[in-house]
């Protein structure tokens, strides 16, 4: 009998929560809205209150209640998770109440709902990046905040994310054995981030692309690209002198060195065989100029005697006979 009795009343009650909820809903009173809004909002009926809430703006504007529906809204976004929402209201709420006492709270959820949005590194980081901006204005505007003591390990883990993603992106390269793609997007995330915590693994992977480039790099570039990939493996020794980068960076640097002897020894070859193959061009190239000499000494020759002989046939037809001569008795 208890149990129906219970049964009873929990319907009673959900019937008239229920009922409530849709009177408001239909409510053009102010008043009663903002009062089931604040009862659903008090008991964490976040989507109830918000269906409320949405309803009060242009009703309560002006009034003393405005600042509170204004806040209690974006609130409960982000309660119910709706960040990005949430922290366009909390920052609306700071620029419209500027004197209210709530500001710096605010503020500060503003820059967190932000934060809470940042998605995982691969996907869309402009959650991320509008959140690093939102903190960094919080640190800005209230130095001496409370809230800002864990902002600045807040920045930190949203600026490794950007890191993370720029960092996987350039790896993608590698993976493909793109190195020479591999190690100009390498070097854009040590310039676009400076301090980075990756600086070992970037280093590690650029040796890596660069020992890979130059072993299968074509003959006219190959010594070129084993000195840059040997120097950096220096550079790395030097750097990081006790990090897992510098042993990999001493092993390459043993292998290139090793390969830079073989290859000098291609190159004494190729240029034995090239002095050898420009000498038989160079004589090859000295007969057939003294072959060609001969030719024109000849036709030169030729061309003399058919004009000597032309001058004579001239001659002789521009020389009339003698005439003839006669003889008289004496």
């Amino acid at each position: 009998m208890k149990k129906y009795i219970s049964l009873l009343m929990l319907s009673v009650v959900l019937l008239s929560c229920k009922t409530e909820m849709d009177r408001a809903m239909k409510s053009a009173d102010k008043d009663f809205i903002l009062k089931v809004a604040n009862e659903k909002f008090a008991k964490k009926k976040w989507s109830d209150a918000l269906a409320l809430y949405d309803r009060l703006p242009n009703l309560v504007a002006g009034t003393d209640d405005a600042p509170n529906v204004v806040f209690n809204s974006a609130y409960a976004n982000y309660y119910d998770k709706n960040y990005r929402l949430a922290a366009n209201q909390f920052k609306n709420f700071t620029i419209n109440f500027p004197q209210d006492p709530r500001k710096e709270e605010a503020a500060y959820f503003s820059a967190l709902c932000y934060y809470e949005g940042s998605l995982d590194y691969n996907l869309d980081q402009s959650n991320t990046e509008s959140a690093i901006t939102e903190l960094q204005n919080f640190i800005n505007e209230y130095p001496d905040s409370e809230r800002s003591r864990n902002i600045n390990q807040m920045i930190d883990e949203l600026s490794y994310k950007l890191e993370f993603k720029a960092f996987e992106n350039a790896r993608q390269y590698y993976k493909m054995a793109e190195y020479k793609a591999a190690i100009v997007a390498f070097e854009n995330v040590l310039e676009d981030f400076p301090a980075t915590k990756l600086r070992p693994k970037i280093y590690d992977i650029i040796l890596k692309s660069k020992y890979e480039l130059a072993l299968n790099s074509v003959y006219d570039l190959k010594k070129e690209r084993l000195d840059a990939a040997a120097a950096y493996a220096k550079r790395i020794s030097n750097e990081l002198p006790d990090s897992e980068a510098a042993k990999t960076a001493n092993d390459l640097y043993t292998k290139l060195e090793t390969e830079k002897v073989k290859f000098a020894k291609v190159q004494e070859e190729v240029e034995k065989r090239k002095a050898e193959y420009e000498a038989k061009v160079k004589n090859a190239q000295a007969k057939e100029n003294e072959k060609n000499e001969i030719a024109q000494e000849k036709n030169q020759r030729d061309m003399e005697k058919a004009a000597e002989q032309t001058r004579r046939d001239s001659a002789k037809i521009n020389s009339p006979d003698p005439q003839a001569t006669f003889k008289f008795k004496r």
